[in-house]
């Protein structure tokens, strides 16, 4: 076992902040399934807040690096009438003050460290630091010495001896504790496990109250039991009031008793709460349900507990998802003549007339980052729920609530570039971080590039593993994860093609073109993806509610051909509207019903039309020749299939699904 003797002056003392809050137990390792472990932290003074404090985990394994793989903020938390905070799986006992999930501590090599900071700061992989730092506990379970990571903390003066403390061997019985004499010596003891106490054996005992639940998340019409326990049998009845933390959720939310009594030599009470199903589509909420206040000598062993509320009345869109998708019940709401500009234009003149369109500074409008946020629970609200927002890649629905908002990632959504910020070079700001609204918005011009950080026309929500598994691939290299119906090939081609005209300094080229900055490929696969899944209802909804907020549109979802005058088949041909809209568009062209069965109708054909059914691998299943509305015949095995149209040398698409 090793010891870490510090010895720190007075005039060294002072100035710094880590006496304020030290780590004074931490045991890393449990016989077992580890799920045992825990961190106890000391204040300086009883009872006193933590805001402003991140307690940060760092993997001192060579494959973690010295990095950081767990923050825990610890704003909102205070220490209790002996200065000590608890944090640990809900299967230490006593039960802590904050709960983590069980195994989140590692065995070591590891460091645990306090900082002045938000967990905000602390993304899982950023590498150990002494900015800002507080307090730090090197440990290990009979491992080889970190050296890296002794070399990064002894570089802070008041840790210039720091030491790797052993715990023990591998499934050991022991805590870390910390110990400090009169004269402000510091040293590290392995020995038996006291948590909730001082480890020197002083302080008040305290009898803690335990909140149970079934479960964490009830719907509308619910009812459920919450028990109350203390760790010993009162002495005198205790009474004590709860509350539900929601400005939203409130007495007319619920029933049910929140002023509680354990009486006199007894260890618990219940309250049974009714959750009231209204007719009101409120969306999902979280509750918090919390101790008032507890009188003298008893301490919240566990409080804050968050309980979902999951809304019944959510509605559904008159149009499909991604994967069920629909056509023509959505119409564009740009404005009249939006693209009149671009008529017998050709090329570069074609690429700087629409350039001028997306990116008049006069018009268009850029949003911070945070308001990404809202903006995609509008945009890309799940249109058979919600309350729901629709996963790019994953093709799947997700709670609007379940927002990724620290480094746990796992059912969460947040938001992904299609053209990655690392590709592109764009970045966020400080203000990027405050979500202030539609009416507070930056001005914005083509070579404002750092905007394309928050531009909602290339942001989507998405699963958050799968948004760290694409990582910055490029598409191609990237095509979704293995059994999706790549229901969002066209929609991602069509906001990277977007990109590389609204920002100066963007393009998108053949190939993979790793180490270019600006350059996003693959071109001929986001070309191919185009042209098989053109725009469908739930991204046209998608562009005109963006367009409320940035004022700008994606053109190539109201007029997908212009993608073939600037990158495919009728590059430097010149554009005209009437020829490429009104004749022969695929937004004219309705099929119906879709989903279908045996059969759809097809409405807007004006001209004699070959209409070619080919399967999603590209084989020619069925062709038939038309020249007016009609019904068409098909007798094909569920699945989806794209419905090719061809008439006056032009070619449009539109995706049916069979069910």
């Amino acid at each position: 076992m090793k010891q870490l003797l510090l010895i720190v002056s007075a005039l060294i003392f002072m100035p710094y902040s880590f006496a304020q809050v030290v780590i004074n137990e931490l045991d890393c390792d449990t016989p077992s399934t580890d799920d045992r472990e825990f961190v106890e932290l000391l204040t300086a003074t009883p009872e006193a807040a933590l805001d402003g404090y991140v307690l940060v985990f760092f993997n001192g394994s060579n494959s973690g690096g010295n990095s950081s793989y767990f923050a825990l903020d610890l704003d909102g938390y205070v220490s209790d009438v002996n200065g000590l905070l608890l944090i640990g799986s809900n299967d230490v006992s006593p039960v802590p003050q904050v709960l983590i999930s069980a195994n989140t501590i590692q065995n070591g090599p590891d460091a645990v460290a306090i900082y002045q900071a938000d967990d905000l700061d602390f993304p899982e992989f950023t590498v150990a630091t002494i900015d800002n730092l507080i307090d730090v506990l090197l440990y290990d379970t009979s491992d080889p010495d970190d050296q890296d990571m002794i070399a990064i903390f002894s570089a802070d003066p008041r840790f210039t001896s720091i030491e790797q403390i052993n715990e023990g061997p591998g499934n050991n019985t022991n805590s870390i504790q910390r110990f400090e004499d009169a004269s402000g010596n510091v040293t590290y003891t392995s020995t038996v496990p006291t948590p909730r106490q001082l480890n020197d054996g002083s302080g008040i005992v305290l009898n803690g109250i335990r909140i149970d639940l079934e479960q964490r998340q009830y719907d509308e019409d619910a009812s459920f039991n919450i028990t109350f326990t203390s760790e010993t049998p009162v002495v005198e009845t205790l009474d004590f009031n709860i509350l539900f933390d929601n400005d939203t959720f409130d007495t007319n939310d619920f029933t049910g008793n929140t002023s509680l009594s354990i009486p006199m030599g007894t260890t618990s009470t219940m309250t049974s709460i009714n959750l009231i199903d209204d007719a009101l589509d409120e969306g999902d909420e979280v509750t918090r349900l919390r101790f008032e206040s507890l009188p003298s000598g008893y301490l919240a062993l566990n409080n804050n507990i968050a309980i979902r509320i999951v809304d019944n009345d959510y509605t559904a869109s008159g149009f499909g998802t991604p994967v069920n998708p629909t056509f023509g019940n959505v119409s564009s709401t740009q404005p009249s003549g939006y693209y009149n500009s671009l008529d017998a234009l050709g090329d570069t003149n074609l690429r700087q007339a629409l350039q001028d369109i997306i990116a008049d500074p006069s018009i268009v409008r850029e949003q911070s980052y945070a308001d990404v946020i809202d903006i995609l629970k509008e945009a890309d609200q799940n249109p058979e729920h919600s309350n729901q927002v629709w996963l790019v890649y994953t093709e799947q629905g997700r709670p609007k609530l379940d927002f990724q908002v620290n480094n746990q990632i796992t059912g969460k959504w947040n938001r992904e570039h299609t053209f990655p910020r690392s590709r592109g070079g764009f970045f966020s700001i400080e203000e990027d971080e405050i979500a202030d609204g539609k009416d507070l918005f930056w001005t914005t011009s083509a070579d404002s590039l750092r905007h394309g950080n928050s531009d909602a026309h290339a942001l989507r929500a998405a699963d958050g593993i799968e948004n760290s598994t694409r990582n910055n691939q490029f598409y191609g290299q990237y095509t979704g994860p293995a059994g999706t119906q790549g229901s969002f090939y066209g929609d991602v081609a069509r906001s990277v093609f977007y990109m590389a005209i609204r920002y100066n300094g963007l393009e998108v080229v053949n190939g993979y073109p790793e180490g270019n900055l600006g350059q996003m490929g693959d071109l001929a696969t986001l070309l191919d993806w185009h042209r098989n899944d053109p725009p469908d209802d739930f991204e046209m909804n998608r562009n005109n509610l963006i367009q409320t907020w940035q004022f700008n549109r994606n053109p190539f979802i109201d007029q997908p051909d212009l993608v073939e005058y600037i990158w495919g088949n009728n590059t430097g041909d010149l554009w005209s509207q009437a020829l490429g809209v009104t004749d022969f568009n695929a937004n004219n062209i309705f099929i119906y019903p879709n989903p279908a069965g045996n059969s759809i109708y097809v409405k807007g054909l004006v001209a004699e039309t070959t209409i070619a059914v080919f399967s999603m691998e590209g084989r020619k299943i069925k062709t038939f020749r038309r020249d007016a509305n009609c019904k068409l015949d098909l007798d094909l095995p569920p699945g989806i299939y794209l419905l090719h149209f061809y008439s006056e040398n032009k070619q449009r698409v539109k995706k049916l699904v069979i069910k």
